[in-house]
């Protein structure tokens, strides 16, 4: 597939195959990711993978801080807000998934179950967790945005499903005590990686976009 189909077809996958991915093909695609470009060339990103049981721990232990009541502490916090545009997007996302699902992202049970489900990395045989140090800049993240988005359409270009998680850095503290990785260190993005189920429901709904008339405007 060219760049532009890879671009517009990619969409977040929920479902996966239980087949783990071959460790050369992931290899493959931090390979080809890595070409992203950073503010200086800088590559602020630094990438964990799990598998196995290594990740079936970490699921267990983020689910039994959640059922506990642990207080999230990610080390991007959530948004609070959003402008009326984004805010209307978002509103739109809820609707179209409750028509589709009749399941209501707003209900406080139904949020719980997607956390829990994100805490499992939806049941993919790979998870991958992306950090940079703490005192870089807000254009750190920029670039970690440019990484994850590589990583992602290299991923779709090879048949390979993923889905970026924000609940899944809910726990950075506990995540990165696990994982033995330093407090010096931020944490910024989960991406579940598999092949995807392609006759499961939550693999058929695709969100659509802002008309580009509504992003642009021309000045000359």
């Amino acid at each position: 597939m060219d760049a532009i189909e890879c671009i517009k077809t990619r969409m977040s996958i929920r479902q996966f195959k239980k087949e783990p991915v071959e460790r050369s093909q992931l290899e493959e695609l931090i390979d080809i990711a890595r070409w992203s470009p950073s503010y200086k060339n800088s590559q602020p990103w630094e990438i964990i993978i799990l598998s196995g049981a290594k990740k079936e721990a970490l699921s267990a232990r983020l689910v039994e801080l959640f059922q506990g009541g642990a207080s999230p502490g990610p080390d991007i916090p959530e948004p609070q807000s959003w402008p009326p545009a984004e805010e209307a997007r978002i509103a739109h996302l809820y609707k179209s998934r409750a028509d589709a699902f009749g399941i209501d992202l707003n209900d406080p049970g139904i949020l719980k179950k997607a956390k829990i489900a994100n805490f499992n990395f939806y049941g993919a045989p790979h998870a991958l967790y992306l950090f940079q140090d703490s005192s870089l800049t807000p254009w750190s993240l920029f670039d970690m945005g440019l990484f994850a988005q590589s990583f992602m359409l290299a991923a779709h270009a090879r048949g390979i499903g993923t889905v970026p998680q924000a609940f899944a850095t809910d726990y950075a503290r506990d995540v990165k005590s696990f994982l033995d990785i330093p407090e010096t260190k931020r944490l910024i993005l989960g991406i579940s990686i598999g092949f995807p189920l392609s006759d499961k429901n939550a693999n058929s709904f695709r969100t659509d976009r802002a008309d580009t008339k509504e992003l642009v405007r021309w000045i000359e």
